[in-house]
């Protein structure tokens, strides 16, 4: 099996950490309102694309026009990005005549079952399938309830295929499109997208061009996963599907392996977002904002610019922050790029 992932996440971060320079904070958005909060949303990772985790509010040092603030005059902390950003994944299952017909089936829905379980911890997630026909098959609505998932999911054992071909151009470009609709429909304002594609072959159907369907993935500020099983589709094809990464399983018996490497990543990319709070003691003008962090020998910086006119004391650094909506934060959640430049071997 082509792993294109680390076996554990945690594995390569350790490796990485012992040899890595420092960190890089990504900047995703910004919130400035009176009487004096300002709120950061960015990601924290290694110069080498791995996240990092469980950072402490009293990791991160403020400074304002390069004059560090004190954490007890800014009151700094760590909001739950709960409450501003959504995170929504739809997992496009292959129900063509070679899996449903082969006895991939049972294997499959277990493996989509555990996955989705995981998923559903912290975001949305939506089911659908496809055949040679020219529509998705739904099976389970955009939810956070995994028990909901595993019930539309258990009702796949009773699938039987209309069109044994493989549509798989046109269910990716219409799986893209939905999963644009159900962003473009959250109340929050930071969204992320996510598609995770499970298929056994290339598209034999032919309803929707192979150029077509490469330019909405890259067009779509989303994050696009591939699972291959079998060998009619190739690592190449596999990698012009996914913007994020794939994995490759050569029998059945690897199918839930990939599928939970696929979990491994896109959980510990959620977990590399910081959503940091404080009270500015500035009351008015324009300010350089500095947040440095250190972590294990490791540090790493981001800058940004506000305006401090009308500000005041009275703040409250829980206050939910107004971040700009319906902004959609691309190409967030990925394989780590080490990975893709050593693939890992493993033989069941």
């Amino acid at each position: 099996m082509k792993l294109l992932y680390s076996k554990t996440l945690l594995l390569v971060a350790v490796t990485l950490f012992s040899g890595c320079a420092g960190l890089k904070l990504t900047m995703k958005n910004s919130s400035v309102q009176k009487p004096s909060n300002v709120a950061l949303y960015f990601s924290v990772e290694t110069k080498n694309n791995i996240p990092v985790p469980g950072l402490s509010a009293d990791m991160f040092q403020i400074y304002e026009d390069d004059q560090l603030i004190s954490p007890f005059e800014s009151k700094q902390t760590i909001l739950n990005p709960e409450v501003a950003v959504a995170h929504y994944t739809i997992l496009l299952l292959d129900l063509s005549g070679s899996i449903t017909e082969s006895g991939t089936l049972p294997t499959l829905i277990d493996a989509a079952t555990i996955f989705s379980e995981r998923i559903t911890k912290n975001e949305y997630i939506a089911v659908y399938g496809f055949d040679g026909g020219p529509a998705l098959i739904p099976i389970v609505a955009s939810t956070t309830n995994a028990a909901d998932v595993s019930a539309g999911l258990k009702r796949l054992a009773n699938y039987k295929v209309s069109d044994p071909s493989t549509n798989l151009n046109g269910a990716i470009v219409d799986a893209v499109g939905v999963l644009n609709s159900q962003i473009a429909k959250s109340q929050q304002p930071l969204r992320f997208g996510t598609l995770v594609v499970f298929t056994d072959g290339t598209d034999r159907a032919h309803r929707v061009a192979d150029d077509s369907m490469y330019t909405t993935i890259r067009n779509a500020d989303l994050s696009v996963f591939a699972i291959g099983v079998g060998g009619e589709i190739s690592a190449k094809q596999l990698e012009r599907i996914s913007t994020a990464g794939y994995i490759q399983a050569t029998d059945l018996g690897q199918i839930a392996l990939a599928f939970n490497g696929i979990a491994d990543i896109i959980e510990a990319a959620s977990r590399k977002f910081y959503l940091l709070s404080y009270c500015s003691p500035s009351r008015a003008g324009s300010h350089n904002l500095r947040v440095e962090v250190l972590s294990n020998d490791m540090g790493g910086s981001l800058s940004h610019s506000f305006d401090a006119n009308g500000f005041g004391p009275g703040c409250d650094p829980n206050k939910k922050p107004t971040f700009k909506t319906g902004k959609i934060v691309a190409g967030d959640t990925h394989i780590p790029k080490n990975s893709k430049s050593a693939p890992i071997s493993d033989s069941k």
